[in-house]
C-alpha cells in the first residue's frame, strides 16, 4: 500500500493498521545540530529516516501575478532591507532564522486595492507549461495529491500587515469582502483548469488545501463574527467546487490558536486542519475530536517539544494519541518544524516508534 492509498484510508475512516512515517521539516538550526551528531550533509532525507513526505502539490499559481519587481533598499553585512514581490518593505537577517520585520506596505488602505486586484486575474500564465508533467510526477509520487487553494486572510495579511487589515475590516468592509470574493474567484478558475485535466489521466487529487497562518498566541486575527459576513462565502464557493470535481476534503494550514475559529472554518467547508500545535496551545487532537467530532480530520497533532526530552517521554506522546489514531481522520506527524532542541538520536527513534506502530 502506498502512503497516499494509506493515507486515503485513514482520511475516509477504511481499513488500516499503520501511521505513515512522515519527515516534515527542520529549522536550519536544528540541522546543524544534527551535522555534529552524525547527520550526512547532502542527504535526501526520506533516504536517510526511511520516511515519506507530507504530501505532494499540483494546482495553479494564485498569488499576485506579476508580482511586484524585488527591490533592495539597504543591505548590511548583518541584514537586507528590501521590497519584496507583493510589494512589502521589510528586513531580513542573513545568519538567524527568524520571522523578517515588516516596515511598510503598498497596500495600506481601500484605494490601493485596485492595482493589487488587477494581479489577482485569471491568466494562462499562472499554469506550468509542463502541467501535464506535473500530474504525471506527483501520480508516481506515491504521496497524497493536494491542489493548491491559496488563501482568504493569511496572503491579504501578508499583503498589508495585521494593522492595516483590521482597520480595513473595519472602515471598508465592503472592500475586505472583495478581497476574499477576488481569491475565491481566482481559485476555483484555477481548480477548473487543473482538475479536469488530473481527471482525465485518472487522478483525482486527494484534497483541496490552502495556507491561512491567521492565529496568533490568543486566537484568531479575524473574528467568527467577520469571518462568517465576509470570509466564510469564498470557502464555501471553493468547497463546492471541489466537491462537484469529487474532491471532499478542504484543509489547511494555520498556526496558532485555531480553536476559535474552528466551528466557523467548519460550517464554511474545512475539514482537515494542519498543525494543531498541542505543544504550544494544548490544542491535542483528543480533545479537538472530543469537540468536533469525525468531521475534524488531522494532520499533525504530535507534541514537537515532546521530542527534546527522552524516549519515555516519545513514548508516552504516542501512546496518547492511539485511540484517535485507530479511530480515523487523523494523520500523525509532529505539529511543526522540528525544533534545535530535539537531538538526531531521538528523532530518529520517534520515527523508528511510528513505524512500528500497529492498531
Amino acid at each position: 500500500m502506498t502512503y497516499r492509498q494509506l493515507f486515503q484510508e485513514i482520511m475516509n475512516y477504511g481499513d488500516f493498521d499503520h501511521m505513515p512515517v512522515i519527515h516534515w521539516k527542520a529549522w536550519p538550526e536544528t540541522l546543524e545540530r544534527w551535522y555534529e551528531e552524525g547527520y550526512p550533509k547532502d542527504c535526501n532525507p526520506h533516504e536517510y529516516f526511511d520516511a515519506v513526505g507530507q504530501m505532494t502539490g499540483i494546482g495553479a499559481y494564485l498569488d499576485l501575478f506579476p508580482m511586484f519587481e524585488e527591490e533592495t533598499l539597504e543591505e548590511t553585512d548583518e541584514y537586507r532591507i528590501f521590497r519584496d514581490g507583493v510589494g512589502v518593505v521589510k528586513q531580513d537577517w542573513k545568519h538567524k532564522s527568524c520571522i523578517p520585520r515588516h516596515i511598510d506596505f503598498t497596500l495600506k488602505e481601500a484605494k490601493d486595492w485596485p492595482k493589487f486586484k488587477e494581479r489577482l486575474q485569471p491568466d494562462p500564465g499562472r499554469l506550468p507549461d509542463n502541467l501535464e508533467e506535473h500530474i504525471e510526477r506527483a501520480d508516481r509520487s506515491g504521496l497524497p495529491i493536494a491542489i493548491a487553494v491559496g488563501s482568504m486572510m493569511g496572503w491579504i495579511r501578508n499583503w498589508m500587515g495585521v494593522e492595516n487589515m483590521s482597520y480595513l475590516m473595519f472602515d471598508s468592509p465592503e472592500v475586505y469582502a472583495d478581497m476574499v470574493d477576488t481569491i475565491a474567484e481566482l481559485t476555483c478558475w484555477g481548480l477548473d483548469q487543473v482538475v479536469p485535466l488530473a481527471k482525465a489521466k485518472g487522478v483525482v487529487p486527494d484534497m483541496g488545501f490552502g495556507w491561512e497562518d491567521i492565529c496568533g498566541k490568543s486566537g484568531p486575527l479575524v473574528s467568527p463574527a467577520i469571518f462568517d459576513k465576509y470570509v466564510a462565502r469564498g470557502y464555501r464557493k471553493v468547497r463546492e467546487r471541489l466537491e462537484s470535481y469529487g474532491i471532499h476534503l478542504l484543509g489547511l494550514d494555520s498556526d496558532g490558536m485555531i480553536e476559535p475559529l474552528v466551528p466557523n472554518w467548519m460550517a464554511a467547508g474545512v475539514n482537515v486542519f494542519f498543525p494543531l500545535e498541542p505543544g504550544t496551545w494544548r490544542a491535542t487532537p483528543e480533545r479537538l475530536r472530543r469537540r468536533f467530532g469525525r468531521e475534524f480530520h488531522i494532520i499533525g497533532g504530535f507534541n514537537k517539544l515532546v521530542l527534546e526530552k527522552d524516549f519515555a517521554s516519545i513514548d508516552a506522546e504516542l501512546q496518547s494519541h492511539i485511540p484517535v489514531m485507530k479511530e480515523g481522520g487523523f494523520i500523525l506527524m509532529p505539529d511543526h518544524l522540528i525544533t534545535p532542541g530535539t537531538p538526531l538520536e531521538n528523532y530518529k527513534y520517534y520515527l523508528e516508534r511510528v513505524r512500528r506502530l500497529r492498531f
